[in-house]
């Protein structure tokens, strides 16, 4: 729904909270059933689907597929098929001073959700914390982006058709107007992927409200090729991570640092692997319809600018570099030679451009990454364990991938998400079921009720003695 004013925005948000409670006691089977509806509905009208992408990016119905598609399928595959076994009550041990009471960990529904998504993904990264806020019982006001308005238009529509507007709504609108709207009401939780920028106004709000939050923001991805890594295996895998939806990515591996004798063969074997992937010359790259379009045009002249401002002060130029802002396209572009100063190194990139550092010793490598913000993924390639591993202990991301990139993500068995300025909390599987859940201490006090031990006034023998069993019982670590 195109919401056209706060009070119409409000009236949306009270109709949920009256909703939410019925919501909150549906069961596995009933929320099942919705995401069930969703998968179906989404196989039936994905054609629509890829036709609103390509009109969004000039993205292939294969890697729409691939991206937004798949990735929405699985999620809620694997949360229909473990959704009753999550909201099962889960018994924990007791405690030997309370003998008589049973305690139980109890998932309940945070309540009323906001999910804002972004516009790289704008299909899979809306759905996907979607379902989770579904199967844990939630009601939902959806806002995706505005960059992406063919996208946009499709959920609204599909949506609409799955659920009823006082359980799960999308709201459409100018995009920083609608969004002061939506931080302005008292979610239960806020749900945003997007700039650290925006995200840091999104914390405020929950804050404000006391409420929960979770934010996906993104950051420089580093990735580090170790001595004896196989140049040519990593370079088509990096590249290949590099220029996925034209490296529009949060994942996406940002900078490389290679050892400074190998640099030559990687940037020689990284330049084959884009020729491979998208054409031997420049034209032919260019009229790829595998290689999706940026976003807007202003995003497209900032990439340029940051290899302009690359090459001006020392970069070389291994491949790319024909911008077409006009056309909203970026090139493959290998950058070797770049170093710290540069603005290609000073924010995330989010585009198809590649900067090699060169380095002497691992430990250069080590002090760079640990002296910058944390990143939201880190990839290693090498050979030998001990190498990786001392990389890996040595740092830390969201998350990490070992001989290649991306699929990490894929594994629904582990939670996704960043740390530091790379994001707050995390989602996927369980991990998301949990996240819009409030997990709740529940005890139920039995017949044998020790609890009027502990009743004034004290100093009685009972007292003494239940003090010096406590103690026995911890001078014997049994409690």
């Amino acid at each position: 729904m195109v919401v056209e004013s706060a009070a119409e925005l409000s009236k949306l948000f009270e109709a949920q909270g009256k909703r939410r409670w019925a919501i909150a006691s549906t069961n596995a089977s009933e929320r099942a059933a919705k995401l069930a509806k969703l998968r179906a509905a989404i196989l039936r009208r994905q054609g629509e689907l890829y036709e609103a992408i390509a009109k969004d990016y000039c993205k292939t119905p294969f890697e729409s597929w691939l991206t937004e598609v798949f990735p929405s399928i699985a999620e809620i595959d694997h949360t229909v098929k473990n959704l009753r076994k999550w909201m099962k009550d889960e018994r924990v041990p007791g405690s030997l001073i309370l003998p008589g009471a049973r305690s139980y960990l109890r998932r309940e529904p945070k309540g009323r959700v906001l999910i804002m998504s972004p516009w790289n993904y704008p299909f899979q990264l809306l759905i996907a914390p979607l379902v989770s806020a579904v199967a844990a019982g939630n009601v939902v006001i959806a806002k995706p982006s505005n960059k992406t308005p063919a996208t946009s238009a499709f959920l609204a529509s599909l949506l609409g058709e799955v659920f009823p507007i006082d359980e799960v709504a999308v709201v459409e609108g100018p995009g920083s107007v609608l969004g002061e709207l939506l931080l302005g009401l008292s979610f239960d939780h806020f749900f945003f992927t997007g700039s650290s920028r925006v995200g840091a106004r999104v914390g405020e709000a929950a804050q404000r409200a006391h409420a929960g939050l979770t934010l996906e923001l993104g950051g420089k991805s580093p990735t580090v090729i170790l001595p004896d890594a196989d140049l040519e295996d990593a370079a088509a895998k990096i590249l290949w991570g590099k220029c996925l939806n034209a490296g529009q990515t949060c994942i996406a591996p940002d900078y490389l640092f290679c050892p400074r004798s190998l640099v030559p063969a990687f940037a020689a074997a990284a330049a084959e692997a884009v020729k491979r992937m998208y054409g031997e010359s420049p034209e032919a790259r260019r009229a790829s319809p595998d290689f999706v379009r940026i976003v807007d045009a202003a995003a497209c002249a900032r990439h340029e600018a940051l290899v302009a401002d690359a090459l001006a002060k020392g970069a070389a130029l291994e491949l790319g570099g024909e911008f077409d802002a006009g056309e909203r396209y970026s090139p493959p572009t290998i950058l070797s030679g770049v170093t710290a100063e540069m603005e290609v190194m000073a924010e995330e990139i989010f585009g198809p451009i590649l900067p090699i550092l060169a380095y002497d010793s691992v430990e250069e490598v080590l002090g760079f990454i640990q002296g910058r913000p944390k990143p939201l993924a880190l990839y290693v390639f090498g050979r030998d364990r001990k190498g990786v591993d001392e990389v890996l202990a040595r740092t830390t991301s969201g998350s990490a991938c070992v001989g290649d990139l991306i699929v990490q993500i894929e594994n629904l068995e582990v939670p996704f998400g960043g740390v530091g300025m790379s994001g707050t909390g995390n989602y996927h599987g369980l991990y998301g079921f949990k996240t819009f859940s409030h997990e709740r201490n529940c005890m139920r006090q039995g017949r044998m009720n020790m609890t009027k031990r502990f009743y004034p006034p004290y100093g009685g023998g009972s007292q003494k003695a239940t003090k010096g069993l406590v103690e026995l019982l911890y001078k014997l670590r049994i409690l």
